[in-house]
């Protein structure tokens, strides 16, 4: 359990792509005093928990009752994934402007920058796929700290700007692409695999 709850961590934290949701809430914030920044941080980190954990246990009701298979979705949503890296390794992603009666730290910083529709159907199917109550608690507890690890990032985020600049941003952002394109890859790879046997 403890292996499989740092693989779904570590791949839960490049998922909810950490560096570019930094980068779009360092200039959404911009100008703001830290005291103000840290409860929109707090405010974000919350709301994208909710969301992510609704969807996590979501996948197999939503399934069943649209009659989609894991496969067909796994697929779908790989596809999405992979473009969603591409997006990021490319810095051509685009920065959904807030809305004047909105929250932004609910929208858009948790919907669509934090979960997008490639987050979305990627919790779907890792709710899914875990099919012992066991393995279910270990994945809600890595995706738990993985959303803690990124609310951390977002709380402290003048001090990550000060130490790894705009250009260290932009790499580790690029980072998270290649690693989400692998992801994308294996998803897309294992739902052909299952179909076609």
């Amino acid at each position: 359990m403890t292996n499989l709850f740092i693989s779904l961590y570590i791949k839960l934290f490049f998922l909810l792509t950490p560096f570019f949701v930094l980068s779009v809430f360092l200039s959404l914030t911009e100008g703001m005093e830290k005291p103000e920044q840290r409860k929109l941080a707090v405010r974000t980190i919350s709301a994208v928990l909710i969301i992510a954990l609704v969807l996590y246990f979501a996948g197999n009701p939503i399934f069943s009752t649209l009659g989609i298979t894991l496969d067909g979705f796994r697929v779908g949503a790989g596809a999405l994934l992979f473009l969603s890296a591409v997006s990021l390794v490319s810095g051509k992603r685009q920065r959904p402007e807030p809305e004047d009666d909105s929250d932004v730290a609910v929208v858009p910083l948790a919907m669509p920058i934090t979960v997008g529709p490639a987050t979305i159907g990627t919790l779907l199917i890792l709710g899914a796929e875990l099919a012992s109550t066991s393995e279910k608690l270990t994945g809600a507890a890595a995706l738990v700290c993985a959303c803690l690890s990124v609310g951390f990032i977002l709380f402290s985020a003048s001090t990550f700007q000060r130490l790894i600049g705009k250009m260290g941003l932009n790499v580790l952002t690029k980072i998270t692409g290649l690693v989400l394109s692998a992801m994308a890859a294996q998803i897309i790879f294992s739902g052909v695999r299952n179909f076609l046997a």
